[in-house]
């Protein structure tokens, strides 16, 4: 279960990849414009700003997500990613943070390049950090004697969930498109304690957070947060960087 006001806790920063994605989209005049994963819908909002004259398509496989999008006056709906055909008119569609999440989304994104119509983009970016320590941490964390019992059947995503740019683009490029693939890594300033562990709360731990009672969360976090605070000790100042690499590929379709 997603937590929509848990998301938008860093909500300016977690938002910077998606401008920085969107910058790349050379679409003048696109007629559909869709949002795959499009989460509490406030950044799909700026996709309806960008293209007024289009239609904005959105959608979340979360009901708490979508519930969000719509009272931010997004038209979403319930979603799975793996059952979504384009419409003949689909000209950009847009997949921020979201197919880290999805096994066999490489086969997704040929699907969908073989189905949009000549000229249409294809743009996502997905997270490049699971080998970062908050992700090894919590893996390890996860699988001690203490928790391994009651987070059977859990999966936490490792170095396999995404490719790096080069990857993306060869299939991308194989698929008959034109792409712009390439990463950046953020230095992100996260204020206040146990910073990092509030960070990968909205994201990274939510299989963990789903699969424990509200008391084992509690115990969780408490083991968890002094192992992050020594890999990434708080500043003097309160302040904690926390780099933040995100893999990034804009396609032309053919």
């Amino acid at each position: 279960m997603w937590d929509p006001a848990k998301y938008l806790d860093y909500a300016d920063l977690r938002g910077r990849p998606f401008f920085e994605l969107l910058a790349r989209i050379d679409a003048p005049a696109p007629r559909r414009v869709v949002d795959l994963g499009c989460g509490p819908g406030n950044l799909t909002i700026r996709l309806a700003e960008r293209w007024p004259g289009a239609i904005i398509e959105a959608g979340d496989s979360s009901a708490e997500m979508v519930e969000a999008a719509r009272a931010a006056s997004v038209d979403a709906r319930l979603l799975d990613v793996r059952d979504w055909v384009p419409a003949e008119d689909t000209d950009v569609v847009i997949t921020n943070a979201v197919l880290q999440w999805v096994p066999g989304h490489r086969e997704l994104l040929r699907r969908w390049a073989g189905q949009l119509p000549s000229g249409a983009w294809l743009a996502f970016q997905v997270p490049g950090n699971m080998s970062a320590p908050s992700h090894v941490l919590a893996r390890d964390l996860a699988a001690t004697p203490k928790w391994a019992a009651e987070l059977r059947g859990v999966t936490l995503r490792d170095e396999d969930a995404v490719d790096d740019p080069q990857g993306y683009a060869e299939l991308l490029a194989d698929a008959g498109c034109l792409v712009d693939a390439w990463e950046t890594t953020y230095l992100q300033g996260l204020p206040g304690r146990n910073a990092v562990l509030e960070w990968i709360s909205g994201t990274a731990l939510r299989p963990i957070k789903a699969a424990l009672d509200p008391a084992a969360w509690t115990r969780f976090r408490a083991d968890l947060a002094p192992l992050l605070d020594e890999a990434y000790p708080p500043r003097p100042d309160g302040t904690t960087w926390f780099p933040f690499r995100r893999i990034f590929a804009v396609a032309r379709v053919s």
